[in-house]
């Protein structure tokens, strides 16, 4: 057996023209349509028996990673928006077939309520937290000149800076030694773009946030790292606003094309599992090539 050519593995741009209206999009209407691992990803048993909560679990990175940690061997809790439903039902199928147990949990991430209630229905209903993904974000093509309306800055800054910042609050007393924490930056968190000003500020504060909780946590025992994925084809790209830069999009990786979910999958398993038990304050690039 021999590996695939990394250029040719999947589509290649141009990609064709495509919006989604609301953020963070439906995978149905994408064409081509992400690869989240259901016909590829094979566990090993690599997260026996663990307990994870993954936001942003119903599609796209989030989607894989769910996907993954089940066929690993862990059981789930996906938060996602109420109209999200339809993209939650199909991973949780994904989830059950593999044998684990999917806890769906709709509702929006800037309500402080909602992220203190799903921590602690997740332990309580799959009896207790071992891993914590935080993986929810959305990204809007910004005007140049940091031209942005003020509530539109607190959308950005509620969903991807302070819900998990309220998220880790409730967390941290429930978190064992073994347990770990795994941040979704960005590539743009060391090369922003203007056009997407306010979610280049949240991704790069989310890089402070995982390297001065590892400091603290891992004196007790509690892992902290971050996945930075490069341009990665997800519902959330059609619903960003481009429109010619969205038909380009990952053209100007190494690789020449973007990633695709199932891409990731395997960075958050291993830094979720024993074999990084000495890793932690890390940020792992998937990036095809490029240098954050």
């Amino acid at each position: 057996m021999t590996n695939t050519d990394p250029r040719y593995k999947y589509p290649r741009p141009p990609l064709p023209e495509q919006h989604q209206s609301e953020q963070p999009g439906l995978t149905a209407p994408m064409n081509p349509r992400p690869d989240h691992g259901e016909g590829s990803y094979r566990g090993s048993a690599r997260l026996e028996g663990l307990r994870a909560l993954i936001t942003g679990g119903d599609s796209g990175i989030g989607r894989a990673v769910t996907i993954a940690f089940a066929r690993e061997g862990a059981d789930v809790a996906v938060s996602y928006l109420p109209q999200e439903e339809t993209d939650a039902a199909e991973t949780e199928r994904h989830v059950v077939e593999a044998g684990r147990t999917c806890l769906r949990l709709p509702g929006d991430l800037r309500e402080e309520s909602f992220c203190v209630e799903i921590v602690h229905r997740t332990a309580d209903e799959l009896g207790g937290l071992d891993v914590l993904v935080l993986n929810a974000g959305v990204q809007y093509e910004r005007k140049p000149d940091a031209a942005i309306e003020r509530e539109q800055i607190l959308e950005v800054f509620e969903t991807n800076l302070v819900a998990p910042l309220i998220m880790m609050r409730e967390a941290a007393p429930l978190l064992q030694p073994g347990a770990s924490v795994i941040v979704t930056a960005s590539i743009q968190s060391f090369e922003p773009g203007y056009d997407l000003l306010d979610y280049a500020m949240t991704k790069a504060a989310l890089v402070a946030f995982t390297r001065a909780l590892a400091e603290e946590q891992g004196k007790r025992g509690v892992r902290v790292n971050a996945v930075a994925p490069g341009p990665i084809w997800t519902p959330l790209i059609p619903a960003t606003g481009w429109d010619e830069k969205q038909r380009h999009f990952g053209e100007n990786t190494p690789l020449g094309r973007p990633g695709q979910p199932t891409e990731l999958a395997s960075a958050y398993v291993y830094l979720a599992s024993e074999g990084a038990s000495y890793v932690s304050g890390a940020v792992l690039p998937v990036t095809g090539g490029r240098h954050p």
